[in-house]
């Protein structure tokens, strides 16, 4: 299949071939203050990455505030044991009249911001914010009207898929499409909080991508950036990821996210991937020409004089390159040198 196409996000270029696209996600790091909000967002200005995301959606748009077992998270999770979902959702949203500043900060640091709406009036509120694409997160993938309200605004999509069967992605891009998406980036994603490396399943993505011929990217949980390393060497071309100003200071989503300098570490190496593959070829590079003059050759390595026999002391396999080669030293020894030459010299047919 060929390779698909980069889609524009305000100017970015998303596809193969092009540097990652690195989203920084806020989520629940502000822990509340609209301050660390934008501090957040400085922070991420910093680090090379080209989009800051945030979630819009307010906890009554989202869940309803009830208690019944179906409303609260089961009691062994890691982060959010025990937690009741409208409660959680109201510490974690991020509110609404946050995101216009929030939005001019990243603008003013040349980046990216855009989001995650939840229900028609989130779009509404980023559609009057100009937001330059949405995300459809993962456990909205289902919401097929939810994904065709984005579609509507003809703007760039990027379609989260942790927990998704293919059926399910199919129904979504099919959606994306038939609301008006035209440019669309699928990302693979393992929807637990944090996730295990072992369950990226990275083979997704370049399955993805055969599957629906789009550009495809990571969302990742995991801790640390050796995750989407991986990725992008597989052909990813986005990675998303969590950040907070420092885990230690708490939060709903401060286990699984970055640093401001774990994040720049990953803007650096994703792209050193995405340069490091290349096709598969054998020969010497161009940049490999030095060393290949240092490979080792037959070199007389004694003075001699015209006559004297060619032994394992007057010739060796030693470095550089320049002399016959090293497999040829049983076919030259015994043979006599036909003139005098002197140590240093690199072994030749004439010289025999």
């Amino acid at each position: 299949m060929r390779t698909p196409d980069p889609i524009q996000i305000d100017g970015h270029r998303v596809g193969p071939g092009e540097r990652p696209f690195v989203i920084a996600e806020v989520s629940g790091n502000h822990n509340g203050s609209l301050d660390r909000a934008l501090e957040i967002v400085d922070a991420i200005a910093g680090t090379g990455a080209q989009a800051v995301k945030f979630q819009t959606y307010r906890a009554d748009t989202i869940t309803i505030d009830a208690d019944g077992p179906a409303f609260r998270i089961r009691d062994d999770h890691g982060l959010w044991g025990g937690r009741n979902l409208y409660q959680l959702y109201e510490q974690a949203h991020t509110p609404w009249e946050w995101h216009e500043p929030l939005f001019a900060r990243a603008r003013e640091h040349g980046l990216v911001p855009f989001s995650s709406p939840f229900d028609p009036t989130a779009i509404e509120l980023l559609e009057s914010l100009d937001a330059p694409a949405y995300k459809v997160a993962s456990a909205e993938l289902v919401d097929l009207p939810l994904i065709r309200a984005m579609a509507a605004t003809g703007k760039p999509m990027v379609i989260s898929t942790g927990m998704a069967t293919l059926a399910e992605i199919d129904a979504a891009v099919a959606a994306a499409r038939d609301g008006g998406a035209r440019e669309i980036v699928l990302l693979a994603c393992t929807a637990s909080y944090p996730a295990d490396p072992v369950d990226a399943n990275l083979q997704t993505i370049p399955a993805l991508r055969e599957a629906f011929g789009v550009p495809v990217g990571l969302s990742d949980h995991t801790p640390g950036i050796g995750v989407p390393v991986a990725a992008v060497a597989l052909g990813a071309v986005a990675i998303e990821k969590h950040v907070t100003l420092q885990r230690a200071d708490g939060g709903v989503d401060s286990d699984f996210s970055l640093e401001p300098h774990e994040l720049a570490s990953l803007v650096t190496e994703t792209d050193v991937a995405r340069r490091a593959v290349g096709p598969a070829r054998f020969g010497p590079r161009e940049s490999e020409r030095d060393t290949l003059a240092l490979r080792r050759s037959l070199w007389v390595v004694a003075d001699v004089a015209a006559g004297e026999k060619v032994t394992a002391e007057n010739v060796r396999s030693i470095r550089p390159a320049g002399g016959l080669h090293t497999d040829a030293i049983g076919t030259v020894v015994g043979r006599t040198f036909t003139r005098d030459v002197a140590r240093g010299t690199p072994l030749t047919w004439d010289l025999i």
